[in-house]
């Protein structure tokens, strides 16, 4: 909770690259969880207090490199791609107050403006520097452009400003082998001019203090956050560089400046403003105190690959600027897996939200839920298309559904839908009644303190305490003998379903819909907490209809064959048998086998592993990207292929002496290609 009373709140929600469409695990990380916290505190501060802020990142490298490959302008890109993600959030009921986009003519003059107040106050410091460049394509290479080892983790696909396997902020001379993406080619290094945010100064001036203390007296940061933010700093930040070499992007406003855009993680955060600015301006109102006023509070939400770019770098330009709010809070997520594997846009392995909604139509609750029990919030999820089947028919359907279901037909077949109790009954005493007021309290609780997960756990136990009061009453029983009791029974109830329906706006927002309209109370004035009596005596109820249908094993089945049909495309299209070799080329590589002996997990790492081989006439140490697929303890005895004579290279201060073979199950694991049990340690392997 918040140690500092605020009049307002600024939410933003991560700016999703426009060089593709949204999927579930971006939703899991930066937009459920946001909507969920702006809708709660719409219903408790009400929608003039609150301002939801969105909209497409469209300067990004992925959207140049989408463009080369589509053979289509960057314009074009991102036009297609903002019309496809801006209707995916509609149709899923996130409800931001704009979803604007950073190609906008007000954007950019938003973010030259704060470029030119920072430089006229002489923060920056402008200086040559060698950077890469691919001479087959003649251009310099931004840091997306090129890719290589991971110093740290191993990973070989890391880009040149950050490894997304271990999340490591990295620069382009950090690499191992970097090569262009665009060539494929060993990029050369020529001088070129930027201008560079001097984080280093910044760091001991104010903004350690400020991460590490005075930040966290406010509102506390989640751990994960928390954590990584220390880690950034205690390796000492670094002058990084704002501006880039490139033809796409918000132009550098500066005379001597030709040639020159804004760094993406420059002008995008400043993408929350300007939206602001285009939201007030539609509205013919202010946008300033939402960013300026100490009394508004500004909370972003987003994945844990954006956490030093909201939490260190944005937070820097803004109080260097002078005029703007830092962040009260940064809760971000951890990542979403899909049926054991991570998600992989590349090789289309992930749930697009635009099919979902096209493939499975009028169940967009029925995602929400299933992505909001699985919240990544502590630590890596997983979706799976079982479990969001076993989600809704064993949650939606067998509890909350049969619950509402329940107390509407009987009050239907008993009493023509009217509510009314035969005698006063004191609401507030009925335990039902208690029960709500103190789940909204509880729920509220979580809400504020990012714990979106368990707050929707929380209103689902709430749904099954309500089954179970309704199971003990038995109205159905006590018709015959006691209509009074009956009467009383199925109006409490009625209440508890109106509770339901306003604990339930903020997540499943097209349910709650629905249950105002089963209690003849459409366009109801929510608001948190309720008051004890929803359903006034002698309403009448509308007619029944079930809230939540059964997913059937065919479209489960369905989804599934979809994904393995893209991870047999990815296999084709990823490994294709390669161009012909001659055969003393082949018999250049030296294979041998051998046996793990020892192995141990190089510490602070995620995936890579020192083993010790026994090669049969010595013994050598190997460093392989296996640890997240294998145990140290069950590799010993392995029987591994080696290649010998590949060059040794240095993996985290470790000399690793060849390489052993891998080759992928169908799970996306890595195995061991194997000589066999009968093989001698060093015999050669052709």
């Amino acid at each position: 909770m918040s140690n500092k009373a605020y009049s307002r709140v600024t939410i933003t929600s991560a700016l999703p690259y426009a060089n593709g469409p949204v999927h579930i695990g971006q939703l899991a990380g930066a937009y459920i969880p946001a909507d969920v916290y702006a809708r709660y505190q719409r219903l408790k501060r009400g929608d003039d207090n609150v301002l939801f802020i969105c909209g497409s990142d469209e300067h990004g490298m992925p959207i140049t490199m989408r463009a080369r490959k589509e053979e289509k302008s960057p314009q074009a890109i991102v036009d297609h791609y903002h019309c496809i993600i801006k209707k995916s959030f509609e149709e899923l009921g996130v409800s931001f107050n704009i979803y604007h986009r950073t190609s906008a003519d007000l954007h950019k003059k938003t973010a030259q403006e704060f470029f030119l107040k920072l430089y006229e106050k002489g923060l920056f410091i402008e200086k040559e520097s060698e950077q890469y460049y691919d001479e087959e394509y003649n251009q310099f290479l931004a840091d997306r452009y090129i890719m290589g080892t991971c110093p740290n983790c191993g990973f070989e696909e890391a880009y040149g400003d950050q490894c997304e396997n271990c999340g490591k902020s990295l620069s382009p001379s950090d690499l191992i082998n970097p090569h262009s993406t665009l060539s494929g080619n060993v990029p050369v290094k020529r001088k070129t001019r930027h201008w560079f945010l001097p984080l280093d100064s910044i760091q001991k001036n104010w903004l350690d203090k400020w991460v590490r203390e005075e930040s966290q007296k406010v509102e506390p940061w989640k751990r994960n956050v928390y954590g990584q933010c220390l880690s950034w700093l205690d390796q000492g930040l670094q002058p990084r560089a704002m501006t880039r070499d490139l033809d796409w992007g918000v132009s550098v406003p500066l005379e001597d400046a030709d040639g020159k855009v804004m760094y993406v993680w420059f002008d995008a955060p400043i993408g929350y403003i300007s939206a602001a600015r285009e939201w007030a301006r539609k509205n013919q109102t202010e946008w300033e105190s939402w960013w300026q006023d100490p009394d508004s509070k500004l909370v972003h939400f987003l994945g844990k690959d954006n956490i030093v770019f909201h939490t260190i770098i944005f937070p820097a330009l803004l109080k260097e600027h002078g005029d703007f709010n830092l962040p009260t809070n940064v809760p971000a997520n951890e990542f979403m897996n899909l049926e054991g594997r991570k998600m992989s846009t590349s090789r289309n392995w992930t749930v697009w939200l635009h099919e979902y909604l096209a493939e499975i139509p009028n169940k967009q609750d029925e995602l929400r839920y299933t992505l909001l029990t699985n919240l990544p919030e502590a630590k890596d999820s997983e979706f799976t298309w079982k479990d969001f089947q076993s989600k809704v028919n064993s949650e939606l359907v067998a509890t909350l559904g049969n619950f509402v279901n329940r107390i509407i037909v009987l009050s239907q077949k008993y009493f023509d839908g009217e509510c009314r109790p035969a005698a006063d009954l004191n609401l507030e005493d009925h335990e039902l009644i208690r029960e709500a007021m103190n789940t909204y309290e509880k729920v509220g609780e979580r809400i504020e303190t990012y714990n979106i997960r368990q707050a929707m756990e929380d209103i689902m136990a709430y749904a099954r305490e309500c089954n179970r009061v309704l199971t003990e009453e038995e109205p159905w029983k006590k018709i015959k003998t006691d209509e009074d009791a009956v009467r009383g029974t199925l109006w409490v109830c009625a209440q508890a379903i109106g509770h339901l329906g306003a604990m339930l706006e903020p997540f499943l927002p097209f349910t709650s819909e629905k249950i105002f309209k089963l209690l003849n109370l459409e366009g109801e004035k929510i608001s948190w907490p309720m008051p004890a009596e929803i359903v006034p005596k002698g309403h009448k109820l509308a007619e029944p209809f079930l809230l939540f249908e059964k997913i059937e094993d065919k479209l489960v089945e369905e989804q599934m064959q979809k994904l393995e049909d893209a991870k047999a495309k990815n296999m084709a299209e990823k490994s294709p048998v390669k161009e012909a070799t001659e055969y003393d080329d082949f018999m250049k590589m030296d294979l041998r086998a051998a046996t793990i002996i020892e192995a141990e997990q190089v510490p602070k790492t995620d995936k890579l592993m020192k083993l010790k081989l026994d090669v049969g006439f010595e013994q050598r140490t190997v460093v392989s990207g296996i640890a997240e697929y294998h145990k140290a303890s069950d590799l010993i005895g392995q029987k591994v292929t080696l290649l010998a004579n590949l060059k040794p290279r240095k993996l985290r201060g470790i000399e690793s002496q060849g390489m052993i073979l891998m080759a992928e199950n169908k799970d996306g694991q890595l195995v061991f290609v194997s000589p066999g049990e009968d093989a001698e340690n060093g015999a050669s392997i052709s």
